[in-house]
Parts: structure tokens; C-alpha cells; sequence
């Protein structure tokens, strides 16, 4: 995985990696590795995760379709444009 940093802003730099990183799921991935799994409950938790996926493909194919209603969208006001950095 590569980041540029660009004027050498490095905070900036970190914040985009650790948005990659997160993607990726490398987070829940180590956090899974601390410790040792059984191999049942590893096959428990792949079978929940992958009943979770199902029901979430079907909900958002059945609200495609019409079948169901939409979740209602949060209005935010709109946001005033960021002054232009100095570059």
C-alpha cells in the first residue's frame, strides 16, 4: 500500500492511509489475531457474516425493486466552501 504526502504534510498523509487501511480491514484483522480462534468458531462466525451479507443484498434488492420503502435521507445544510490553501 502506497501514500504520497504532498508538501510534506505528513498528518495528512497518515489520515489517508489509516482510511486505507481501515477499507481493507487490516484493523479487524489483527484485532482477530490477538488471540487463538477454534476452528468452530470460526465457522460460526463466517456462516453469521455470511447470512448478515445475504440479508443486506436482499433488503437493498428488495428496496430496488419497490418492495420495501427507502430508508429517509438526513438533510444537512449545505456547507460553505474551504478558503483556498496556500500552495
Amino acid at each position: 500500500m502506497q501514500v504520497l504526502v504532498r508538501d510534506n504534510n505528513v498528518e495528512q498523509a497518515l489520515r489517508v492511509l489509516k482510511k486505507k487501511l481501515q477499507r481493507e480491514g487490516v484493523f479487524r484483522e489483527m484485532k482477530a489475531r490477538r488471540s487463538y480462534e477454534k476452528p468452530s468458531e470460526r465457522r460460526t462466525r463466517e456462516k453469521a457474516e455470511a447470512i448478515r451479507r445475504a440479508r443486506k443484498a436482499a433488503r437493498k434488492q428488495a428496496q430496488r425493486e419497490g418492495l420495501i420503502a427507502a430508508p429517509k435521507r438526513v438533510e444537512r445544510p449545505a456547507r460553505s466552501p474551504r478558503p483556498a490553501q496556500a500552495r
